[in-house]
């Protein structure tokens, strides 16, 4: 029973490690990344979301910042706001 306790311990110091690294990561560019790099960065964008930022981007030129993407439609202030630690614009920020 007191290797389970160490087990279990092992394993949530693990995941929590994962989850740091994967919050610590370099910034996905907005104006570069695909459509499922940009779903997979931005929390509370999917796949269908994230072509969107895509489309607009190609239709409208490079955003000069990240609180652009306030202008794609289905993307909130606030969803730009919850992600912007994970989002650059390329050299404007």
């Amino acid at each position: 029973m007191h290797g389970w306790k160490h087990l279990v311990t092992a394993v949530a110091f693990g995941l929590s490690s994962l989850a740091f690294a994967a919050e610590s990561a370099a910034p996905v560019d907005v104006n570069t990344a695909s459509a499922e790099a940009l779903a997979e960065a931005i929390h509370g964008v999917g796949l269908k979301r994230a072509q969107a930022i895509v489309q607009y981007r190609e239709q409208h030129g490079a955003f000069a910042t990240v609180d652009q993407l306030a202008q794609v439609r289905g993307i909130s202030a606030n969803t730009v706001e919850r992600n912007r630690d994970r989002l650059t614009a390329g050299t404007a920020e």
